[in-house]
């Protein structure tokens, strides 16, 4: 036996019985005028409620303040746009709250926008698709006004306090176009990202400089400690030179791991074709070694068969040594973790993503808003830990005794 109808259900099927699809959600739609009549009806009850009377009622009959007609706005929604009337009052300090006043858009519009604009949209796309979509015109201006009213919100999140402590810091920088003095430039992007003790990622902030060089990076760092890090266990980085040098000269007791990944790249970059392979599983035997004696020897090896035809790649390997090898004194829990930049290479795919359809940013701003906000998009995705995080916490508190504490 179905279930009866309710009143509401009943008067559902009588507003749509017989109507078309475009009688129902186009233009001039009935979902439309069912929109416009609801926010005018809430509008009434709001001046009912800031008046202290119902309409008409003998009540409000000197007591200072009436109803004083009505003024027009045109308001834009994914419903499209909509012209209703506002109530207004004689002393002019009715403050509407489901559309305030100067507001032509509707709640939940500008979050679209702004979810179109992270997603690597432009402008003049999120106004073709409004327009096909919802049939409202706005203007790149408007799209614009939207975007940059998130810039305090960058700002706040730039110089929010960070975690007194992080296992794992990655750093790595990506190349932008952007307009500067008439000139479109190059330059760096840095993102650092954080591991946090929940093994979890965080994203500890964006910095643009035109050169990646280690005086910047210090830079960073140092803020970085000035936002309340303490202490950082492991620092990852690619092979930029002065780079492990600037971090300890901030956190001492830091250890810095160059990206294996990055170091089998530029070792195979002038490599023959036919040999690639060859030299890549050679390269295996080194950072795959069971601790850095091992390697050591596998690194000879190498260099006994290799260095007649590419000198440079065990030169290469021998003067990063330190830095190359340092994950060889951990067990396996932590040299997963810690062999590569991979986590942030990963993010900085999904940001090449977002940034592809631009020629070039017109500033900086406008380059650190899109990363801001398609990065807000991606770190929705980091709800779990990194792979095996608690065997690898567990192994950083043996390894770095008195500065990791476990619950």
């Amino acid at each position: 036996m179905s279930k009866p109808k309710n009143r509401a259900e009943e008067l559902m099927d009588e507003l749509l019985k017989g109507k078309t699809t475009e009688e129902i959600i186009g233009e001039e739609g009935l979902l439309t005028q069912l929109t416009k009549s609801l926010m005018e009806r809430a509008l009434q009850g709001e001046m009912t409620h800031h008046l202290g009377y119902s309409k008409h009622d003998p009540v409000g009959n000197n007591t200072g303040n009436s109803r004083n007609g009505k003024s027009r706005k045109t308001v834009k929604g994914d419903f499209g746009e909509i012209k209703i009337e506002v109530p207004r009052d004689r002393n002019a300090d009715f403050e509407p709250k489901i559309i305030p006043k100067n507001q032509t858009r509707f709640p939940g519009f500008d979050e679209q926008i702004l979810s179109m604009y992270a997603r690597g949209m432009t402008t003049r796309d999120i106004a073709g698709h409004l327009k096909q979509i919802y049939k409202v015109d706005v203007s790149a201006d408007l799209i614009s006004e939207v975007t940059d009213s998130v810039m305090q919100e960058v700002q706040e999140w730039q110089n929010r306090l960070l975690d007194p402590i992080y296992p794992i810091l990655f750093l790595d920088a990506i190349r932008l176009p952007i307009r500067d003095n008439g000139h479109v430039i190059k330059k760096a992007i840095y993102l650092a990202i954080g591991v946090k003790m929940t093994g979890t990622k965080e994203i500890l902030g964006i910095w643009v400089e035109q050169n990646e060089g280690a005086r910047f990076w210090l830079q960073i760092i140092t803020e970085i400690k000035n936002r309340g890090v303490n202490d950082i266990l492991i620092a990852v980085v690619d092979g930029l030179k002065g780079l492990p040098e600037a971090i300890e000269s901030v956190y001492p007791d830091t250890r810095v791991q160059l990206c294996i990944v990055h170091q089998i790249r530029n070792s195979t970059k002038y490599v023959s074709f036919k040999d690639r392979r060859e030299v890549s599983a050679d390269l295996k035997t080194i950072y795959a070694a069971v601790n850095e004696s091992a390697a050591g020897q596998a690194l000879e090896a190498f260099a006994s068969k290799w260095d007649t035809k590419y000198p440079m790649i065990s030169k290469s390997w021998r003067h990063n040594w330190i830095h190359l090898t340092m994950f060889l004194a951990f067990p396996a829990e932590i040299r997963k973790a810690i062999y590569t930049t991979n986590a942030i290479e990963s993010i900085n795919n999904g940001l090449k993503k977002v940034t592809k359809n631009r020629a070039a940013f017109p500033n900086d701003g406008s380059a650190v808003k899109l990363l801001y906000l398609a990065l807000q998009n991606l770190s929705k995705k980091w709800t779990m830990p990194i792979r095996n995080w608690g065997p690898a916490l567990h192994q950083f508190a043996i390894a770095f005794e008195g500065r990791v504490q476990l619950n």
